[in-house]
């Protein structure tokens, strides 16, 4: 680390793991019978394992979590995953833009890779929008920070988020629902219900509907308000067993979006800011809903050919159509938007991954062997609107496909109890084409733009080293090497036709972690550490060439950087009653060398990393007071911070200041009230009505977009 006070830190933290790990008792706890904390276990290495025994910085949280914690979408983990951030972007709130440890994406153009991959139930989902999307009957979702490579379809330099969703139930009828009202006309219904069919066969239906009011009135014309949250979404899932060895599992999701545009303000620079708005400019005209949809089916089958062969099938097809608008600024300048834009974005894909996963000799070796095959192909139409300049339109298509073979293998040799060392290795091969037409209309009058088109190709091999030890049961160390990687693109939004021709190549990131998995009397404490480096090459660098014309940005393999940090995660039980966590994350992000390839200058000091604050914190507590006749009270608050953060890579000025967000949760289950099960719940978010930053950008003119204030309600679920 640099700096005293960055090394101190670090040392704390080691000398906490190492001084009790010799007075621990090396013989393993039953955590029921000590009433200590719960086991996770997630897939994140393909094979179900408990959270602890897996050599990886990642965050999990259970359907339970995700329901105290009050997670509709990806935008809420934002402020329960230390390294995560999630942004949306100005052109449209219903694109997240996704870092982890400040590797992401800071646009949403359709011939952009995302740097963080997303998966539904190992289906990698391509493109950006849609993503904030809710998604009905969540049973887990997996943070993985760093690297990602021999063990997913898709490579991704920054990390992995993964949702795995609930399979239906054999043998056993079930019903949810849950009703939320809140303030801001907020109401939120989500409906499930699982039907078995025989023995081998069962069906799941789930239905969720959502729709809160934005606080920023429309005082033009067009839709009421800025912000309003109007969705859908549909879920069918049928899982087949015909024999104790061969499962298929069939899903269908389906979310449609119909949210109106975030409302942006004109924003001074760092340290001042603005007022948080309640109402927007009179001169506003035609404001439009966006119109999202998001829709996939999967199909997963799997055959346990022997006791510890099983070969397993992913087979995903998703759809994309992405309708979206956003007004600029209209009234700072006279009744005139700075900027108007629009885009209307349609993406279909197809993946297949076939896996082996298997034990070998006695189980001293395990190994999952993967091939991997997607196709993309989609098309693009937007336009920009700048005040007193012509109207810029343009049309794109993408062809993309993609090629993996990827194993890992584990050896956990008899001889060395405690010892395991895992090698991966990844083999990737991109084809990516595009095309880009433009135009160009003043006055009624429409000029043809140079059109442009490219075809690149590229390919890489990405190893992956993990050795790790078993101190005793409670107690697992690891160091890790990984190499990341992520396909070059092409930018609809060069310059010039020429630097669009050329495209951009790809990127890669060289990360090493060193971690430690504890947990501590009587599993009563959990203590996890990860302290990690990356080397950061051939970055991907958006540059604004014109600070007056932000519909134009460059994108160069410029950068070179350096990313370091720690990420520290607690969770104590100190009573049956009481479970506190603290999750914080130190984070250093420095470009080393970034040459202008127009000049060969070196530019490094105009640049700087966005969306990576050095200090993230979430500490929260639950307690559950003893029962009553009415039912089980139990409370839930959690505290969220994090502090500046440049949204610039080019520009300095654009900084979000430091802030916290406190949430709250009150919730009285177990109500005898007739059949099946009863939970009541009050819950607040930014309890303190705390005005903060959600995105600050150049909208040409310095622009940003607040995050929501405080919101409360109510929530009933009954389950059978």
């Amino acid at each position: 680390m640099n700096g005293l006070v960055s090394r101190r830190a670090v040392t704390a933290c080691l000398l906490m793991f190492a001084t009790p790990a010799f007075a621990q008792d090396a013989a393993p706890v039953d955590a029921a019978a000590s009433d200590g904390l719960e086991e996770i276990v997630v897939t994140a290495q393909k094979r179900s394992e408990s959270v602890q025994k897996t050599p990886i910085s990642i965050m999990a949280m259970t359907s339970a979590d995700i329901e105290k914690k009050g997670i509709v979408d990806l935008t809420d983990l934002r402020s329960q995953v230390p390294s995560l951030q999630v942004t949306p972007h100005p052109n449209s709130a219903t694109t997240a833009r996704v870092f982890i440890r400040g590797v992401g994406n800071n646009d949403d153009q359709i011939t952009v890779d995302p740097s963080v991959a997303v998966y539904l139930d190992g289906i990698y989902i391509a493109r950006g929008q849609g993503l904030s999307a809710e998604i009905a009957e969540i049973e887990r979702i997996e943070v993985l920070r760093g690297p990602q490579g021999s063990l997913y379809g898709r490579n991704a330099t920054g990390g992995a988020i993964n949702y795995i969703t609930k399979a239906p139930r054999l043998g056993e009828f079930g019903a949810k629902q849950a009703l939320t009202i809140g303030n801001y006309d907020q109401f939120r219904t989500r409906t499930s219900i699982n039907v078995p069919i025989g023995d081998t066969l069962a069906v799941e239906l789930a239905y969720l509907h959502s729709e809160k009011d934005g606080y920023v009135k429309n005082l033009g014309t067009g839709v009421k308000r800025f912000g309003d949250q109007r969705r859908d979404a549909y879920r069918a899932a049928i899982l087949w067993q015909p024999t104790d060895s061969i499962e298929l599992r069939y899903s269908y999701d389906r979310s449609d979006i119909n949210d109106t545009p975030q409302y942006m303000v004109f924003a001074p620079f760092y340290p001042n800011v603005a007022d948080r708005p309640t109402a927007g400019s009179a001169a506003v005209s035609n404001l439009e809903a966006n119109d999202v949809t998001s829709q996939g089916h999967n199909l997963t089958a799997s055959w346990e050919v022997a006791d510890n062969v099983t070969i397993k099938s992913l087979t995903g097809y998703r759809k994309l159509s992405n309708v979206t608008n956003q007004n600029y600024l209209t009234g700072v300048f006279g009744p005139f938007p700075v900027y108007l834009t629009g885009f209307d974005q349609s993406q279909k894909q197809f993946s297949e991954e076939l896996q082996v996963i298997g034990q070998l000799f006695d189980d001293q070796l395990e190994y999952v062997i993967g091939a991997y095959y997607f196709d993309e192909k989609g098309d693009n139409s937007d336009y920009a609107i700048p005040f007193g300049r012509p109207q810029l339109n343009r049309f794109a298509t993408i062809k993309n496909s993609a090629y993996a073979l990827y194993g890992q293998a584990t050896l956990r040799p008899s001889s060395l109890e405690g010892l395991y060392i895992t090698g991966g290795l990844r083999w990737s091969r991109d084809e990516r084409k595009a095309t880009l037409a433009q135009e160009s209309v003043l006055g009624g009058v429409t000029t043809v733009l140079p059109s442009g088109a490219g075809d690149n190709s590229f390919s890489d091999v990405s190893p992956s080293l993990t050795i790790g030890y078993n101190v005793n049961p409670d107690v697992n160390v690891y160091g890790k090497y990984a190499m990341g990687y992520k396909t070059g693109g092409y930018n609809l939004r060069a310059s010039n036709i020429q630097r669009f021709n050329a495209g951009f190549g790809p990127e890669t990131l060289n990360s090493l972690e060193f971690g430690v998995k504890s947990s501590w009397l009587n599993n009563r404490l959990r203590a996890n550490l990860a302290v990690f480096r990356s080397q950061y090459k051939d970055i991907q660098t958006n540059v604004q060439v014109d600070a007056n014309r932000p519909e134009l940005t460059d994108i160069f393999n410029a950068g070179k950087a350096r990313i370091q940090g720690f990420e520290l995660d607690l969770t104590a039980k100190p009573t049956s009653a009481l479970t506190v966590s603290a999750n914080y994350a130190y984070l250093d992000a420095k470009f080393q060398r970034i040459i202008d390839p127009l000049t060969g200058n070196n530019i490094t000091s105009n640049f700087t990393f966005v969306e990576a604050p050095k200090h993230t914190l979430t500490v929260g507590a639950e307690y559950a007071f003893p029962e009553t006749p009415i039912g089980q009270l139990t409370a839930n608050i959690d505290y969220f911070m994090q502090s500046k953060k440049s949204t610039s890579t080019s520009d300095p000025r654009y900084v979000i200041g430091d802030y916290g967000l406190l949430n709250a949760r009150l919730t009285l289950s177990d109500i005898p009230v007739g059949m099946g099960n009863w939970r009541l719940s009050a819950f607040a978010k930014n309890l303190t009505d705390k005005e903060y930053y959600i995105a600050h950008f150049n909208g040409g003119q310095p622009a940003a977009m607040f995050g929501e204030p405080r919101t409360y309600g109510l929530e009933l679920t009954f389950e059978y």
